[in-house]
C-alpha cells in the first residue's frame, strides 16, 4: 500500500499477542484526514483501524494514543515522529465476510489505515438473519449498529448507566427493535418478553405492543395477581410470620402439607402422584384454613379426668377469620387445662391474620380467581396465569410492580421469577417451553433485589437463570444504575453489555472488569457519553462499538424524565389538599382518593317533534 494513500496512518512497530503498537506517519500530524469528502479524526480512542494482509484485512480498536516527550523535527522520518497508538486486534475479514478473532498476526512494518465508512459497512452492514438494528455508530451515523438476537437472548445481557443517562429509553428502544418489523424477512411474530417494571415507566411507552399487569390497574391494564400457593413454603412463611424455626416451622409446614394432600385428593390434579407431593408442590390450599386449624390447636383447652375433652364453645368462622372460642383455662386441678402440645405460635398466627386482613397484600394473599376456598378449590389454575404472563397475543408482557409495598417487593420478584423459570424448565420438551419459544426476562432496577451477597429467592433464581437458563431458552437482561451493587456472579454471566454514562468510579470498575485488559481503556469515556449513547460490547456485537441508540417516538418514551423545575415553579400555585397525600400514603396507592365519587347516570332520550312544538 502506497504511503500517499489518504487512509494511511502509519506502520506496525511491535506485536505482543493481540496488542499492536503503531508509529504514526508525519502525514497525519494534523490529527484530521479528509477521505471521499468525509472528515476523519486520527487517533480517537475507540475508533477502528485496518491492517491489510493480502486478500485479508485485520481490524483493531484504538485503545491508547500518545507521543514521546522530545519535540518532533521536520527532517525526521515518518517512523520517528514520536507519535504512536496502541491497537487491540479484534477480528478479520476476507472479502465481505467478517469474523471475530484473528487467524494471523501482522508483521513489523505493515501499513495501518483508517477504517472508512465503506470498510465499516463490511463489518456492520451485512443482512444476516437474526440481527436487529438498535441505532447507529457514533463515528459513522450512516452505519447501523446491529446486534445478534441469538447471543443477546441466550447469553444474557446487562444495561448499565447512571440516572439520566438514557437507560429507560434504551430499554424501550431495544425491545421495540426486537418486536417491530425489521428488514424484509426479519419479523419476529413469536417474540416473547416479560418485563419487571419497578417504577411503572413502561406501560404507556409500550402500550401498542405490550399487555400490562398492575397491582393498581388503569384503564386498559389487567390486574396483577400472584397466587401465594405457587410460592416456596419457607419464603411465604417468612413473609407471613416474620420467621420461624424448629418445631414452630414444622407445625406450619406439616399443616400446609396435609392441606395440599387433601386438595389433591378432591381435585386430582394432572401430572401429580400423591406420593411425590411436597410442601413446595404448587397445589392450592387455603391460608384461612391454615390459620384456623393452627389457632384452634394453640388456644384449645380441655377438661375431664384425662384432660382430653375439648371445651369448645364457638367454632368461629374460617372465611371471616374469627377464631374458635374455648372455656378459659383455670389454675389448679379442676381445669379447664391448656393444650400441653401447643407450639407457642400465637404471635406468628396473629401476624398471619393481620397480613390476610391487610388490603395492600390482596394481589398476593387474595389472588381473585386463583384464591382457594376453605377446601382448596380455585376457579382458575396456574395454566391461565402463565398464559396471561408469557402466552398472550402481544409479544411483551409488562408486570408493573410500582404499587407493591417495598417490604414485599423482593420476595414478590423472586416468586414471579421462580414461577416463570420453573414453568420453562419443566416444559422444555413442549412447544410452550423456552426451547421452542425462547423467553427474555427484563429486570429493571436489578440492584434493589439482586444485591451482592443477598441470599434471597430473587438472587438465587436469577443466578440459576444466568448459569443454566440458555439451556432451557430463558434469557435475562439486567438493568441497573448501580452495577457495583449487583451480585457479581450474575453480572459475570452476562455476555453482552450496554454501558451508558457512568460517573461513579466503583460502577465503572465493575464494568471495566468485563473487558480484556487491553480494551478496558475504551470505558474511560463512560463519564462523558451523551444521553442515549452507549458502548456495546460482548457476544451479541461483532465488535465493541460506541453507538447512539435510536430514540422511540415521543409518545412511546418511558415516563422517566426529570421534572422541569424552572417551568413548574414558574406556574401559579394551585389549590392543595394534603389529606389526599395522606390517603395515598395510607393506601399505598398513588391514585387513592379521600372521597369516592358516585355519579348517577340517566339515559338521555330525544324529545318528540310534538313536545318541541309545545
Amino acid at each position: 500500500m502506497l504511503r500517499h494513500d489518504p487512509t494511511y496512518l502509519g506502520s506496525v512497530d511491535s506485536v505482543s499477542g493481540s496488542l499492536v503498537k503503531v508509529h504514526l506517519a508525519q502525514s497525519v500530524a494534523s490529527g484530521l484526514s479528509i477521505i471521499e469528502g468525509r472528515t476523519y479524526s486520527i487517533g480517537q480512542v475507540g475508533s477502528f483501524v485496518r491492517i491489510p494482509q493480502g486478500y485479508q484485512d485485520l481490524f483493531g480498536v484504538v485503545s491508547e494514543v500518545g507521543a514521546k516527550a522530545s519535540p518532533v523535527l521536520e527532517n525526521k522520518k515518518d517512523s520517528e515522529t514520536g507519535r504512536w497508538m496502541s491497537i487491540q486486534l479484534v477480528g478479520e475479514s476476507i472479502g465481505s465476510t467478517f469474523e471475530r478473532g484473528i487467524s494471523q498476526y501482522p508483521n513489523i512494518g505493515d501499513s495501518v489505515h483508517i477504517t472508512t465508512e465503506s470498510s465499516l459497512a463490511r463489518i456492520y452492514g451485512g443482512k444476516e438473519f437474526g440481527h436487529v438494528v438498535i441505532g447507529s455508530l457514533s463515528s459513522a451515523e450512516s452505519i447501523p449498529a446491529k446486534l445478534s438476537l441469538n447471543e443477546l437472548i441466550t447469553r444474557h445481557s446487562a444495561v448499565l448507566g447512571s440516572t439520566g443517562s438514557g437507560k429507560s429509553t434504551t430499554i424501550a428502544s431495544l425491545i421495540r427493535s426486537i418486536t417491530a418489523a425489521q428488514e424484509e424477512g426479519q419479523e419476529f411474530p413469536s417474540a416473547r418478553i416479560l418485563m419487571l417494571d419497578i417504577h411503572g415507566e413502561y406501560p404507556a411507552a409500550l402500550a401498542d405492543v405490550a399487555t400490562t399487569y398492575s397491582v393498581d390497574p388503569k384503564q386498559g391494564e389487567e390486574k396483577l395477581l400472584v397466587p401465594y400457593w405457587a410460592l416456596n413454603a419457607s419464603d411465604l412463611l417468612n413473609f407471613l410470620t416474620g420467621g420461624l424455626d424448629g418445631a414452630r416451622e414444622i407445625a406450619f409446614t406439616d399443616t400446609i402439607f396435609n392441606l395440599k394432600i387433601n386438595s389433591h385428593k378432591a381435585e386430582k390434579f394432572s401430572g401429580i402422584d400423591e406420593s411425590s407431593i411436597t410442601v413446595d408442590t404448587p397445589i392450592p390450599y387455603s391460608l384461612k384454613q391454615l390459620w384456623h386449624k393452627l389457632i384452634d390447636f394453640e388456644t384449645a383447652t380441655f377438661e375431664g379426668e384425662n384432660r382430653d375433652e375439648p371445651t369448645l364453645q364457638n367454632a368461629g368462622n374460617v372465611d371471616e377469620l374469627v377464631p374458635p372460642k374455648y372455656k378459659p383455662h383455670a389454675m389448679g386441678n379442676k381445669g379447664p387445662f391448656l393444650n400441653q402440645q401447643a407450639k407457642g405460635i400465637q404471635r406468628q398466627l396473629n401476624m398471619l391474620r393481620s397480613k390476610l386482613l391487610d388490603r395492600r397484600y390482596d394481589f398476593l394473599l387474595h389472588p381473585g380467581p386463583w384464591e382457594p376456598d376453605i377446601n382448596g378449590k380455585t376457579d382458575l389454575d396456574l395454566d391461565a396465569l402463565l398464559e396471561g404472563w408469557i402466552g398472550g397475543d402481544k409479544p411483551i408482557t409488562v408486570l408493573d410492580l410500582s404499587g407493591v409495598p417495598s417490604g414485599v417487593l423482593e420476595r414478590l420478584v423472586g416468586s414471579i421469577l421462580k414461577i416463570v423459570y420453573e414453568s420453562m424448565f419443566w416444559s422444555r420438551d413442549k412447544s410452550e417451553g423456552g426451547i421452542e419459544r425462547p423467553l427474555l426476562i427484563v429486570m429493571e432496577e436489578a440492584h434493589r433485589y439482586l444485591s451482592a451477597g443477598a441470599e434471597s429467592l430473587a438472587s438465587e433464581t436469577v443466578q440459576k437463570i444466568a448459569k443454566e437458563g440458555r439451556k432451557y431458552g430463558v434469557g435475562a437482561m439486567i438493568v441497573s444504575q448501580r452495577p457495583s451493587e449487583v451480585d457479581e456472579t450474575i453480572l459475570s454471566q452476562c455476555g453482552t453489555f450496554f454501558a451508558l454514562r457512568l460517573s461513579n468510579p466503583s460502577d465503572r470498575s465493575r464494568v471495566q472488569g468485563t473487558l480484556p485488559d487491553g480494551l478496558a481503556s475504551l470505558l474511560d469515556v463512560l463519564p462523558v457519553l451523551r444521553t442515549g449513547e452507549a458502548i456495546v460490547m460482548g457476544e451479541a456485537a461483532k465488535l465493541p462499538m460506541r453507538c447512539r441508540i435510536t430514540l422511540p417516538e415521543e409518545k412511546y418514551r418511558p415516563k422517566s424524565t426529570d421534572p422541569n423545575v424552572s417551568k413548574q415553579w414558574s406556574l401559579p400555585k394551585k389549590d392543595e389538599g394534603y389529606d389526599r397525600v395522606v390517603a395515598s400514603w395510607r393506601a399505598q396507592k398513588p391514585r387513592a382518593v379521600v372521597h369516592s365519587l358516585s355519579i348517577e347516570r340517566e339515559a338521555v332520550t330525544d324529545e318528540s317533534e310534538e313536545e318541541r312544538e309545545d
